[in-house]
């Protein structure tokens, strides 16, 4: 690592915290030692956890804030109240440079309506999206947008598709990935019209990119290829349920295991090989999410997780904050082809309330 690492912390955002956030830095200095952290929240909180763990305490600056973003507080709320929250703190540290990259485990509307307020989208680009690594056969996959937009138009797919090869770059760094679009089918008259024209638009761009095409849900998991392209509502949708099938497989195989003394038996000479598939199946191996597209880089870990998963979010974070990425996606943005420009024109009626609410304080 060439440069110092900061990392801005929202350290009031989750279910767990503060709790599980500084356990999670305290993993992630392990890690990543050099890494700095500004750790933003109430201080006599943060500070009287902090006392246990010197070695982080060393690396670590605490900034007071008065008030927390609610998890269920809407964006529209967060950002009218927001501006002593650690949320909003932790964001603004990125933007007046003190910090390379903010994670947080916070409310994910009103992350991404504050981001979008305070880093601005890169110019050129319709909206901004959620990305998510996505386990697979072949190793991982990027998906996105995984939250970040309800609906999306052709245009706005394309964008994606342009920063989640960047993504790809960076984060599994791959010379040149594949991108998909998901549909309903991989025969080209399948699919809405966004996605039908995104796809031909791409086909044309004359862009340096391997498009592969239409991918279907079952090509996720696959891996058939490196970056899946979706709307935030399906994307959403696909990650939990994801999600939710990991989790029942894990109890299906504890549920067979404890089920009688022969099967106990066969659990404990098979131990090595179940503890490889329950690392495989965590999905704290995974956590951490990238709102791409803006004007410095945010990560959103789950609201519930521990502090192992907390510090994967981290080390994706340290990855991005050393990384060029956001220079990457606007020097793209500056070379669309006219294949790109084709596609403004209507949008989808459907917003997300994140988008709403920021277009509403722009105004």
């Amino acid at each position: 690592m060439n440069r110092e690492i900061v990392v801005s912390i929202d350290g009031m955002g989750g279910d767990n915290a503060p709790q599980s956030i500084i356990d999670g830095l305290a993993i992630a200095h392990v890690r990543h030692p050099k890494v700095k952290f500004l750790l933003h929240g109430d201080h006599a909180r943060l500070q009287s956890i902090l006392l246990s763990r010197p070695a982080l305490k060393n690396v670590t600056q605490v900034v007071h804030c008065d008030d927390v973003v609610g998890m269920e507080d809407k964006p529209s709320q967060a950002l009218r109240r927001g501006r002593n929250t650690s949320m909003w703190r932790s964001i603004d540290s990125v933007r007046n440079k003190d910090a390379q990259v903010v994670v947080s485990a916070g409310n994910t509307g009103a992350l991404m309506a504050m981001a979008k307020v305070q880093l601005r989208t890169v110019p050129g680009l319709s909206r901004p999206a959620i990305a998510a690594i996505w386990p697979t056969i072949r190793g991982q996959t990027v998906v996105l947008d995984v939250g970040a937009n309800i609906d999306s138009d052709a245009r706005q797919l394309f964008d994606f598709a342009l920063i989640g090869e960047a993504y790809a770059r960076v984060v599994l760094g791959l010379e040149r990935p594949s991108v998909g679009l998901l549909n309903v089918g991989s025969e080209e008259m399948k699919g809405n019209e966004a996605v039908k024209a995104a796809a031909v638009a791409l086909r044309s761009s004359g862009l340096p990119m391997r498009f592969h095409g239409f991918v279907e849900g079952d090509d996720i998991s696959a891996g058939t290829v490196d970056v899946v392209v979706t709307s935030g509502f399906t994307g959403n949708i696909a990650l939990k349920t994801a999600e939710g099938t990991a989790r029942l497989i894990g109890h299906y195989i504890r549920s067979a295991m404890a089920r009688s003394f022969l099967s106990r038996i066969g659990y404990f000479f098979s131990k090595s090989g179940f503890d490889v598939l329950r690392k495989k199946l965590d999905p704290r191996a995974v956590n951490g999410g990238v709102f791409l597209g803006l004007n410095g880089v945010v990560v959103k870990s789950h609201g519930s997780t521990d502090g192992l998963g907390f510090a994967t979010a981290i080390d994706l974070a340290v990855e991005m904050g050393s990384s060029d990425f956001v220079q990457r996606v606007a020097d793209a943005m500056s070379h669309l082809p006219a294949s790109a420009s084709a596609l403004d024109g209507s949008r989808p009626e459907a917003a997300s309330e994140a988008s709403v609410a920021v277009e509403a304080v722009a105004s």
